[in-house]
């Protein structure tokens, strides 16, 4: 059963909590009081402004379980505030570790900061749960999709369009790569796992994959050096780093260019073009 007012209370206290900065949000000149306006909190969890009031009035219905993980990635809840959030809506929380969507509040404040960064926060399956406007800018909206084709691994073996963004000389070794990386997950994961689910499903749906899952290779590793080929701006050299929740086996990703490269000159013209460069 929702408790109305704890979660009034709750969200309340969150807001009030933040700074812009804290989000991501440039704090302007006119901005009198401390916390995040009701209007700035709505916008980040992807609601009407309404919507988010009422539930700080107690007025509102019984969210559901999907506005409450927008509410509470959007307010950067910890895990133990994402659960106990979950409980004032009447709800079960979702599961913990490898499975949860929840990125990190310390995940968050990094990628909020890397505005001119291509960045974006993965699971250890290669589905992009957030992305920076310059990594849209590079690779396209990685959010939008849904099921199995949320992992980029599945794509790649599924979707003839998935590799365009790579050199062809290297889409061998991204194979290997891909198919001995998701066979080390779903033997950690057990037989019942999501992992293993997908790799059912690739095995049956694309012949590529299922020779290379039949080699039985694993510790193929990605090269830190990246190749992307982008439609308006050409081949682009990029350095990936990589920062581990070892909580949630989530993965930021950062893309840079070598200062003063032809990489970097692109990469700074690309941030100029924006994201609508790429559908």
């Amino acid at each position: 059963m929702i408790d109305r007012a704890g979660l009034a209370t709750f969200l309340r206290r969150r807001r009030e909590s933040l700074q812009p900065e804290d989000v991501g949000l440039s704090r302007g000149p006119r901005r009198r009081t401390d916390g995040l306006r009701r209007e700035e909190v709505a916008a980040l969890c992807h609601m009407s402004t309404d919507y988010y009031a009422r539930l700080e009035r107690g007025t509102g219905p019984q969210p559901s379980e999907q506005m409450i993980a927008s509410i509470a990635q959007g307010l950067h809840l910890s895990l133990d505030e994402r659960d106990h959030v979950f409980r004032l809506s009447g709800h079960n929380p979702p599961s913990r570790g490898a499975t949860s969507d929840h990125v990190s509040p310390g995940l968050l404040r990094i990628l909020d900061r890397l505005h001119d960064t291509p960045a974006e926060v993965v699971t250890e399956l290669g589905e992009t749960l957030r992305q920076t406007r310059m990594a849209i800018a590079l690779t396209g909206d990685a959010t939008r999709f849904t099921g199995p084709e949320r992992s980029l691994g599945y794509r790649w073996f599924t979707d003839p369009t998935a590799g365009a963004a790579y050199p062809p000389e290297e889409r061998l070794f991204l194979s290997r790569v891909y198919a001995a990386g998701l066979r080390e997950v779903a033997t950690l994961r057990g037989p019942d796992s999501k992992a293993e689910r997908l790799a059912a499903l690739l095995r049956e749906q694309s012949e590529e994959f299922r020779d290379l899952w039949d080699g039985h290779e694993v510790g193929i590793r990605p090269t830190r050096l990246k190749r992307f080929v982008h439609p308006e701006v050409g081949m682009l050299e990029l350095n990936c780093q990589t920062l581990l929740d070892p909580d949630q086996s989530h993965r930021l990703l950062v893309y840079t260019a070598e200062p003063g490269s032809e990489s970097h000159e692109k990469l700074q013209l690309l941030a100029v073009i924006g994201a609508h460069a790429v559908p």
